[in-house]
């Protein structure tokens, strides 16, 4: 039989075997090193013997001695147990402060303002070497991206996550809030419907899904607002509004972050009791239990919870 054909015959399980019968010289000694019965460890002798046409250990005056062969074959033996010891530690081991991996994360642009900012200021202080991420794809990507690890976690809305294979976490609710611009005519007093409804509006159809919430509650109670401008980003709405008498109904973490940065734009309460929804991180169950995952998926949870949430009510 030549080499290769031999190599499938051999039980990589008895190598221990063989280590620590060196180690004892006692086949006794050998079965408690290991937690095992002695007559088990005279089995994985008798077939180590049996495979390599050799005694292996003998019985002499000073307990039991390894062959020739056996001297040549434990080194070996012990290299190939440290490296598999090894391995499945560092695999196990994580340490965020050392760390120089990217975590990418799928977010839409309201996601990006909600998210980013505090997670970055949280990883120059506890994995300093480590780099983030913002991945936007299509609602339909996401799942595969998550499937094969090229997307490490989903934050925000994602409705369409569920099944066996995905895990996800719920973080906080969201909800809905009237952006106009400071000096609008509308400003500084609470807003009727009927003015709602006579405004025209700058309505985002983005590829996140919290605006459908909005675009559905409204359908199905027949609410037609007057669209003067459809726009598939929420960017631009600051600079929009702040020159025109247009009002945009937007989440209310982006509204209250415009209004922080653009003293030209102010916020009023809409006049319906609009829906809520919940921002969730989502990860695939293949990932459950990988430490840096594992990791990740805390950070999250920390920064963004009820008890938290930075945004005024």
């Amino acid at each position: 039989m030549d080499r290769p054909a031999a190599m499938q015959d051999l039980d990589l399980n008895l190598i221990p075997y063989l280590v620590a019968l060196d180690e004892a010289r006692n086949v006794s000694r050998a079965a408690e090193r290991l937690g095992v019965s002695q007559p088990r460890v005279s089995t994985a002798l008798g077939r180590l013997r049996e495979y390599f046409d050799d005694p292996l250990f003998v019985r002499t005056s000073r307990g039991m001695e390894p062959t020739p062969r056996a001297l040549a074959l434990i080194p070996a033996a012990r290299e190939a147990l440290l490296c598999i010891e090894k391995g499945m530690l560092e695999a196990q081991e994580f340490d965020p402060a050392t760390t120089t991996r990217t975590f990418s994360i799928a977010l839409s642009d309201v996601g990006e303002i909600v998210f980013l900012p505090r997670l970055l200021q949280l990883f120059a202080t506890r994995a300093p070497l480590a780099s983030l991420r913002s991945v936007s794809v299509p609602p339909s990507m996401v799942e595969r991206g998550l499937e094969s690890g090229d997307v490490d976690l989903a934050v925000g809305y994602f409705p369409d996550l569920g099944g066996n294979n995905f895990f996800q976490q719920r973080l906080f609710s969201h909800r809905f809030i009237c952006m106009m611009r400071s000096d609008h005519p509308l400003a500084g007093a609470p807003l009727t419907l009927d003015q709602f409804l006579a405004c025209g509006h700058a309505v985002v159809r983005a590829e996140g899904r919290s605006q459908e919430v909005l675009e559905q509650y409204l359908e199905k109670r027949r609410i037609h607002r007057r669209a003067v401008l459809e726009t598939p980003h929420f960017m631009s709405l600051p600079f929009i509004l702040a020159r025109t008498d247009l009002i945009a109904t937007v989440p209310h973490a982006i509204g209250f972050a415009y209004v922080a940065e653009h003293a030209s734009i102010t916020l009023v309460e809409p006049p319906l009791e609009l829906p809520r929804f919940d921002l969730r991180q989502h990860w695939h169950r293949k990932y459950h239990n990988d430490p840096r995952t594992v990791w990740l998926r805390g950070v999250v949870s920390e920064l963004f919870n009820d008890a938290l949430d930075e945004w005024p009510k």
